[in-house]
């Protein structure tokens, strides 16, 4: 999410987060609801296609997503053809593709931090039964935050792997929890020294 967002000025980009992801919802609900045939999933997923460069995106972004999504449509039409029919499997097919088309406009028009403060605001009627929404809202912002951090972590281990020669293969897994517990351990001990949480819990 958070390399995917793209600068704009479509009218997406000037849309509210709330609405969006309300729509993304009911659209979610749309597509599982309705039960339309091949020739109806094909429309669904050229309608849904035609939003990106409607949304002022190049369509550059929606062929790389189209092309992240061979191997779902491969995987999932393939099986449904073979155990239900060619009819079955591209309307499915189309529906699941149609809803990761919707997503990935989403978050290409929306900044990730606008739909977690969309997410703290429904949570504030969850306060009544003890949810707090800033801390589920930090919760998220940090595991956000620390994919792209764990991933140059495990670019490390495997330079680290080849410039010394050997390869750990599935063992490469235990240096990379190494890092990424003392950089969990780290970012922690920041934000304690900067007041953003009053402390950490004993270590286990």
């Amino acid at each position: 999410m958070i390399s995917l967002y793209a600068p704009g000025s479509g009218i997406l980009h000037r849309m509210p987060a709330g609405t969006k992801m309300l729509l993304l919802a009911v659209g979610a609900l749309g597509l599982s609801l309705w039960h339309a045939g091949a020739a109806g999933g094909v429309a669904v997923v050229c309608a849904v296609a035609s939003l990106f460069p409607i949304s002022g995106l190049p369509l550059r972004m929606l062929s790389r997503a189209l092309w992240q999504l061979r191997w779902l449509v491969l995987v999932l039409g393939g099986a449904l053809w073979l155990f239900s029919g060619a009819e079955v499997a591209i309307a499915n097919t189309a529906r699941v593709v149609s809803l990761l088309l919707l997503a990935e406009l989403i978050t290409r028009t929306t900044r990730t931090g606008d739909m977690l403060a969309v997410l703290r605001r429904m949570l504030r009627p969850l306060r009544r039964f003890g949810v707090d929404p800033d801390a589920v809202g930090l919760a998220l912002t940090l595991t956000i935050a620390m994919i792209p951090v764990v991933a140059g972590l495990a670019d490390q281990v495997r330079d680290a792997q080849r410039a010394r020669g050997v390869r750990l293969g599935p063992l490469a897994a235990l240096p990379l929890l190494v890092l990424t517990l003392r950089q969990a351990d780290e970012v922690g001990e920041a934000m304690v020294a900067r007041g953003v949480v009053e402390s950490l819990p004993p270590a286990r």
